[in-house]
């Protein structure tokens, strides 16, 4: 009728059923990580070539996704270049050359603002998941524990918060998470953060990994925040559909481009290459401001290669 509007779908919240269960998404969801998860356990187990390849594609995936967001698609010139980008950073770290793989992340800047804050953030955080597996012992044992710490946090508040529901966490950003999935979310994190942790370095360390757990569960909900905000501000609702349940990659790895490059900054403050939870702020700040912070551009320039035959 005349004068009538079409609604934005951006400015009115999906419904959510009284006391939040929405598990419409489950069985998808449940099909995705049946999958996902032996795959992902066994190059992270098997590391080298395995797990070298797992972070390749992950990062060209969701590099074709964030061009896609801003109108870039990866069959132009530019956008095969622009999904390139971050896999030649990666290539430059697997040979041991870490300084110069951050430089091209940095030289990313010929793609304006919105683009290369895409490669900033991609290309760091898969950088950092090579960092912490190659460069930390037990480097295999701390992906696990960033990895599941960031996916029960994301499992823990999916179930909490449909099973409770309650006051909307951030409605102006993704009307869907609650307050109480959120604590949901940190809570299970904790527990498996200690579990992983007294499996990796003992049960003497469980503390730590509660402690780290709680972390890694803020820095994933904080990618996850941001990464809503990024598609409601472009106007989708998912940034694919690769993954069944979850959307495109970005969806279901937003919380690690934010807790992966936490964890391997803590790393560089764990002596001798130790888990970085057991990092020290006096080690930390050495490492990055001290007497010794030499070492750091000398471990990125000079670093372990992973070995790919």
């Amino acid at each position: 009728m005349k004068g009538d509007s079409v609604p934005d779908p951006r400015s009115e919240p999906t419904a959510i059923p009284s006391g939040g269960r929405n598990w419409k998404d489950l069985r998808a969801r449940l099909i995705s990580a049946a999958v996902l998860v032996p795959m992902a356990a066994l190059c992270i187990w098997a590391g080298g070539a395995a797990y070298a390849v797992l972070v390749l594609l992950a990062t060209a995936g969701m590099a074709v996704e964030w061009g896609r967001l801003f109108g870039l698609h990866a069959r132009s010139w530019r956008g095969a270049l622009y999904v390139a980008w971050p896999v030649a950073a990666m290539a430059a770290a697997l040979g041991g050359h870490w300084l110069e793989a951050f430089l091209v992340i940095g030289g990313a800047f010929v793609f304006g603002p919105a683009l290369w804050s895409g490669q900033v953030v991609i290309g760091c955080a898969g950088l950092a998941l090579l960092w912490l597996r190659l460069m930390t012992v037990p480097g295999a044992g701390v992906v696990l524990f960033v990895i599941t710490c960031v996916a029960i946090s994301d499992s823990g508040a999916y179930l909490i918060g449909r099973l409770i529901g309650g006051p909307k966490l951030a409605p102006a950003i993704s009307p869907a998470k609650t307050w109480s999935g959120s604590l949901g979310g940190l809570a299970s994190a904790m527990v498996a953060g200690g579990l992983v942790c007294a499996l990796v370095s003992g049960p003497d360390a469980w503390g730590r990994g509660v402690a780290f757990g709680a972390l890694m569960a803020v820095a994933a909900q904080i990618g996850d925040l941001a990464e809503s905000a990024l598609k409601r501000a472009r106007g989708v609702k998912d940034s694919g559909a690769i993954i069944p349940g979850h959307g495109g990659l970005l969806d279901r790895f937003d919380g690690l481009l934010v807790a992966a490059p936490l964890a391997a900054l803590l790393s560089l403050g764990a002596a001798g290459g130790g888990a970085f939870w057991y990092v020290t702020p006096a080690g930390l700040v050495s490492a990055l401001f001290g007497a010794h912070a030499d070492a750091v551009p000398h471990a990125l320039d000079g670093g372990r290669t992973i070995g790919l035959g």
